[in-house]
């Protein structure tokens, strides 16, 4: 009953109603607005907190970059000054080195600057003294025409002689003078020249050969193969003698069978083909089956054996003398030198010998050592054909190494001409020439037979008695030497040494020799008396 009268109430506020809701109202929006500014203050301090904090965190940051970038910057320029005081370093180095070896080319041209002055000098003094003798001559020469004058006058006025007799009797004593007087400025020049020269080319040569002592094969153009019983002899001839035959159609060398027991010898001039003949033979001896057939192919197979042998030693050859671009035929070709012999020496071996002395002597004389050894090691190529082709090994290896790409006019003429067969045109041809002579001539380098050691005696002998003055000639020291004795009646001192000369001389035109020769010419004077 009383719900419609409150709802009416409620309905309509009253005027107080209305001014306390106003009053609310105000007092509700000045609440707000302070709690707005307190809760607005609040957040401006917090965010300008955090700004600091935000800012100040930046700035540390920064500054450990910063630190960070310094501290690398610092490294990277510790690194760089490491860097470029180690190249300092490595170029200071590099010029004291340089300077050292600047001061030792300049030792080396001044003391060659020396040599040169030495040898100026003493080509000066040669001069000089040739001017000098050239003068004494002229001045002899004066003299004499004066004193062919003098005499021709005296002889026709004296004597009652003809000029043209007075002319030969003078001219006898004139010629027996001047002959006298040359054969002492001869003998004084020699002499000369020999002691200057001697010492250097001692010192060469020893140089050269002191390292080497090659060893020594007997010479042969034979080979014996053992059997192990004679029985096995009829097996090698075969039935009406097939099987000898067919060896020797097949190798191209001799098998001679005779009476001596266990024994069956081969023989050939070539001597890769004795070989192949023997060494096939042994291998059919040592297998008992012998027969046309087999024979073609143990021999076949020998041959490619003895080929593959031959290839090794001419590249081990090679490989030794360390000569480089040789075409593979040549160096084949040297390997067949290891089966040939030149007075019991191995050509092979005399030719890397001859390599090596070369270079020496080059370097000393201040030539290119690499052309010398090259020309040394291939000088006696020709021998391995020699036995095939005709002329000299010197003509044969020559052509041959310019067949098959040797351009080097060096090499090619010292091939040519290390015997003098045609004209020397570079200094490396007497060089090798030389180192061949070294080479063969050094002590147990090389022998002979007997029937050519004797033969050698005997010509030397025969050579030095052809002079009416020699009394008697001797060849001593295993032929290296030839004394010859002559008459002190007809012969005087210095007439002795141009007897020796023109001895030497025909001994080099005539005889063919390793090394060389000593002749030694006395004079001899006998006194007798009798007592009685």
């Amino acid at each position: 009953m009383f719900t419609q009268p409150l709802l009416l109430a409620l309905d309509v506020p009253g005027p107080w109603d209305v001014v306390a809701i106003i009053i609310g109202l105000f007092f509700g929006a000045f609440a707000g607005i302070a709690i707005h500014a307190a809760v607005t203050g609040r957040s401006l301090t917090a965010a300008r907190l955090e700004g600091e904090r935000i800012v100040k965190s930046a700035w540390e940051r920064a500054e450990a970059r910063d630190r960070e970038l310094e501290q690398a910057s610092e490294e990277r320029i510790r690194q760089r000054r490491d860097a470029a005081e180690q190249e300092v370093r490595q170029r200071l180095e590099e010029a004291e080195s340089r300077d050292e070896r600047s001061s030792r080319r300049e030792g080396s041209l001044d003391r060659r600057d020396a040599e040169l002055e030495r040898r100026e000098l003493r080509l000066q003094s040669d001069q000089q003294e040739l001017v000098r003798r050239e003068r004494e001559t002229s001045e002899a020469r004066s003299e004499v025409e004066r004193t062919l004058g003098d005499l021709r006058e005296r002889l026709e006025g004296i004597t009652g002689m003809s000029r043209q007799e007075a002319k030969e009797v003078f001219l006898a004593d004139v010629r027996g003078e001047v002959e006298h007087e040359a054969d002492q400025l001869s003998r004084k020049i020699i002499e000369e020249a020999e002691q200057e020269a001697r010492q250097e080319a001692r010192e060469i040569t020893l140089m050269a050969i002191q390292r080497f002592a090659a060893e020594n094969v007997a010479e042969s153009t034979v080979r014996p193969v053992k059997l192990p019983s004679n029985d096995l002899k009829g097996r090698v001839i075969g039935r009406d003698g097939r099987n000898i035959r067919a060896l020797e159609r097949t190798t191209g060398a001799d098998v001679l069978v005779d009476d001596t027991p266990g024994l069956i010898t081969v023989s050939c001039f070539n001597p890769i083909r004795r070989v192949i003949a023997a060494e096939a033979l042994e291998k059919l001896v040592s297998q008992g089956k012998v027969n046309p057939s087999r024979i073609e192919e143990v021999v076949a197979q020998t041959r490619r054996d003895i080929r593959e042998r031959v290839r090794k030693a001419g590249k081990d050859a090679v490989l030794e003398a360390d000569v480089r671009g040789l075409h593979g035929k040549i160096v084949e070709t040297m390997g067949e030198l290891n089966f040939r012999t030149s007075y019991g020496q191995n050509v092979l071996r005399h030719s890397i010998e001859v390599a090596y002395i070369a270079q020496v002597i080059a370097d000393q004389l201040g030539l290119d050592g690499g052309i010398a050894r090259r020309a040394g090691f291939l000088h006696d190529i020709g021998k391995a054909m020699d036995h095939e082709l005709e002329g000299g090994h010197p003509a044969i290896g020559m052509a041959f190494a310019k067949k098959y790409g040797e351009q080097s006019e060096e090499v090619l003429n010292a091939i040519g001409g290390h015997h003098g067969e045609i004209p020397c045109t570079t200094p490396y041809t007497p060089i090798v020439a030389a180192a061949d002579a070294i080479s063969g001539a050094r002590p147990g380098a090389r022998k002979e037979s007997m029937e050519m050691h004797i033969k050698r005696l005997e010509d030397l002998e025969a050579i030095a008695r052809e002079f009416t003055q020699v009394r008697e000639a001797y060849a001593v020291q295993a032929g290296r030497e030839v004394r010859v004795i002559v008459d002190a009646g007809d012969v005087d001192d210095d007439r002795t040494h141009g007897i020796a000369r023109e001895i030497a001389r025909r001994i080099e035109e005539r005889l063919t020799y390793p090394g060389e020769i000593k002749v030694t010419v006395l004079r001899e004077v006998r006194a007798e008396a009798s007592a009685r």
